[in-house]
């Protein structure tokens, strides 16, 4: 029976069990860089020889587990679930200290939950400093008293949304974690009230599949807080439609035994609230009350238009979604009730672009409005515009690889040359065509490669000699040239240089960053004097620190003259939004005309985060050594 020497071997092990998967989906998953899972695979190979198993990377499809001796092969799948009697990591420690305050009716003391957990006070202490920003989100605070221990202070109301969005996130979690051992989170009560649940919505107003879900965890919080003797206060809302008002007696019905206490008129109020908070609605446009949603809908898309240069205005789908999204939006907004985004971090990553277009329009309508919008809700925004983008605009912006064909074979021999790279490679742009001795003549060349009909001395790009009817084996080595990536060396070479790149050797705060750079590019006329204060009013809105140490800062809008990145290296790190370190810093400052490269220079920074680039990066003792590195880093990815 073998034990996996850590949990993320294990779960790469269950992962490749049930299908094959390519080196760049296990990464993702894993949050690790391409060449972990090369040596996490090398040592799963270690392990899987003796039983008989072994992970083979086939082309196309990615790791296939291989087995040649089923009867060795089952010893190891035969290992019993694992049930994690206490949280071993602080990624599981939080939400169990979480659950712990929010649960109890006394004062918690560390030197318990230490002793409780094998960990030590001081462990948990660092770990409180998380939680209580967490708790913080929900208006939720903790107190400490001198020999008593700490307690949790908030609403009812809230404390039962905390701990759905923890059930929810631990429903999520496929592996042997601790919150669902452990007994904490009422999964029984859910289990009860599932078997009749659909009954009670069937007919009645329609949630997705996850809002369905969500309104069920809710409600098995409710129930056990009405158990235990936590009944919501008074609590006053506005009139909701008779589907929604019959739908929530029906579940009321349902869940009224399960309490042993009853379940009041205001349990049911709420209970409204959150249906009308999750609600689909197949709703025409023009029946959509127009001071809410309507006006929301043109102000972002306005000021996505104004402020990057995307005109969105006149997308019919787009528009009709968001009007859909921002119907029970505003609902929750209203009436504070929070939804989790276990997207979030992915839509940062995938809609870098559209992430920051949206949070910049919907923090300007902030400033006219009473409502907070939470991340978690721009997420979902920012799914709907980033779909959008995609449909109008060459978001993923790619450079084509550009060819100068050199032919002195005729007019007849060109055009068939031509027609055959539009048939086999259609993604080569033919910049011009030229004669050998035109050739020459040239000192230097702009275009990616040479494609000619006879043997070229080279210049400083590769030359591929090419039949006018070319075997497979040339094709085969014009793809090799064809299929590299040229769109993010490209983007080192147009928008890095060393005259914006700078390594700090001294400790600097944030504020002193910015001044100091956009400064230096007001001087330049790369920027105005709106830039900085811009960039100030960006940072206050979420931090834009992207990951693994790396900060993105730019202005809100494109609002540079040219587009202009500067790289700070800081060895030493710069203090970064809440308890975080940048040492690799982007300073973005980026052009309208450039609206459709923005994309493809904000892959460049993600793909630094996902090959775990920075302490690479930021080691650089120079320009050409980061740039080196920057290549290295995009060749892997």
């Amino acid at each position: 029976m073998v034990r996996f020497p850590s949990q993320r071997l294990a779960n790469l092990f269950d992962a490749l069990v049930a299908e094959s998967l390519p080196q760049e989906e296990l990464a993702r998953r894993f949050n690790v860089s391409t060449r972990t899972v090369r040596a996490d695979i090398h040592d799963l190979n270690a392990i899987l020889t003796d039983y008989g198993a072994l992970l083979v990377l086939n082309r196309g499809s990615g790791y296939q587990l291989n087995i040649h001796d089923e009867q060795r092969f089952a010893t190891l799948r035969q290992q019993a679930p694992r049930r994690n009697r206490t949280p071993r990591s602080s990624a599981e420690r939080i939400p169990a200290l979480m659950v712990r305050f929010l649960n109890s009716a006394y004062a918690c003391k560390m030197e318990d939950l230490a002793d409780e957990w094998y960990v030590s006070r001081g462990t948990l202490q660092s770990d409180m400093s998380e939680v209580r920003d967490r708790l913080a989100r929900y208006d939720l605070t903790i107190e400490t008293k001198p020999r008593h221990g700490m307690k949790l202070f908030g609403k009812e109301a809230a404390i039962r949304v905390c701990l759905t969005d923890i059930m929810y996130t631990a429903s999520l979690d496929e592996r042997d974690s601790y919150l669902l051992a452990s007994g904490t989170l009422p999964f029984d009560i859910l289990a009860r009230l599932t078997p009749s649940w659909h009954q009670s919505l069937a007919g009645g107003v329609k949630l997705t599949d996850e809002g369905e879900h969500y309104l069920a965890l809710y409600c098995s919080v409710a129930i056990k807080r009405i158990q235990e003797g936590y009944p919501l206060p008074e609590f006053t809302m506005e009139d909701v439609d008779e589907q929604i008002k019959a739908t929530s007696t029906q579940m009321a019905r349902l869940i009224e035994p399960l309490t042993g206490k009853g379940f009041s008129v205001v349990e049911q109020n709420y209970l409204r609230i959150h249906i009308a908070a999750r609600r689909v609605q197949d709703i025409n446009p023009s029946a959509i009350n127009a001071d809410d949603d309507e006006t929301l809908v043109d102000y972002l898309l306005s000021y996505i238009n104004t402020h990057y240069n995307y005109d969105l205005q006149n997308d019919g789908q787009l528009r009709a979604d968001l009007l859909t999204h921002i119907k029970t939006m505003i609902t929750r907004v209203r009436y504070q009730i929070t939804i989790p985004n276990p997207l979030l971090a992915n839509i940062k990553q995938h809609y870098p672009m559209a992430y920051d277009v949206t949070l910049a329009a919907v923090n300007s309508w902030g400033k006219y409005t009473p409502y907070v919008i939470s991340e978690n809700e721009i997420g979902y925004l920012v799914l709907h515009i980033g779909v959008g983008l995609e449909r109008h605009y060459n978001i993923g912006y790619q450079r084509h690889p550009q060819v100068l064909l050199v032919c002195d074979s005729g007019n007849s021999t060109v055009r068939m040359i031509q027609a055959m790279l539009a048939r086999k490679y259609p993604q080569i742009t033919v910049t011009q065509v030229i004669s050998l001795r035109q050739y020459e003549q040239l000192t230097a060349l702009e275009e990616d490669f040479v494609i000619s009909t006879a043997r070229l001395m080279e210049k400083n790009k590769p030359v591929m000699v090419l039949a006018p009817f070319p075997s497979d084996y040339q094709l085969e080595q014009l793809g090799k040239l064809v299929l590299v990536d040229r769109t993010r060396p490209y983007m080192l070479e147009k928008f890095f240089d060393e005259k914006h790149f700078m390594i700090v050797h001294r400790p600097m705060t944030q504020q002193t960053l910015f001044k100091q750079v956009c400064a230096q590019l007001k001087r330049e006329g790369v920027v105005e004097k709106d830039f900085y204060p811009s960039v100030v009013e960006r940072e206050a809105i979420v931090s834009t620190m992207l990951g693994e140490g790396i900060a993105l800062p730019h202005s809100l809008g494109l609002l540079a003259q040219q587009t202009v990145i500067y790289t700070i290296l800081a060895p030493q790190g710069i203090a970064w939004g809440e308890n975080e370190t940048a040492y690799v810093v982007f300073l973005l400052a980026i052009n309208k005309t450039d609206y459709e490269e923005a994309m493809a220079i904000y892959e460049l920074f993600v793909t630094f985060v996902r090959e775990r680039s920075m302490p690479r990066l930021r080691d650089s003792g120079s320009f050409a050594e980061f740039k080196a590195v920057a290549i290295d880093s995009l060749s892997r990815a």
